[in-house]
């Protein structure tokens, strides 16, 4: 099991996930909002578009961009069930536990705090 730190350092050698960074808006919105809405709307996220056994639209779920915790999501590899069986091994068509649900959030919480002064 990786660490947070090993597993966003990995996300920052990969040329694509590391292509990913937060734009003035959405830098702009993260400051407004603060780190517990981007929490609370990163849990309802991957409640909704990640924990399903078989998520609806999958692959094409999540937004690239228009929101803070959506580009972290496809940053940290965490944006459907394909990359997340690639990157972190999770099966496929098997419902997220609590757990991982609240590994990915935590993950997400980190790439925002490491990516939030960046520009895009």
């Amino acid at each position: 099991m990786q660490t947070i730190d090993a597993a966003l350092d990995k996300l920052e050698r990969s040329k694509f996930r590391s292509g990913f960074h937060l734009t003035k808006k959405e830098q702009e919105y993260l400051a407004q909002k603060g780190m517990d809405v981007m929490r609370a709307h990163a849990m309802d996220f991957v409640r909704q578009k990640l924990a399903p056994a078989e998520p609806t639209n999958d692959g094409k779920q999540t937004p690239m961009h228009g929101h803070p915790v959506f580009k972290a999501m496809h940053g940290c590899a965490c944006c459907c069930r394909g990359c997340l069986n690639k990157w972190y091994r999770i099966p496929l068509g098997v419902e997220l536990t609590e757990n991982q649900q609240e590994r990915i959030v935590n993950l997400l919480m980190a790439w925002l705090q490491r990516n939030g002064g960046k520009n895009d």
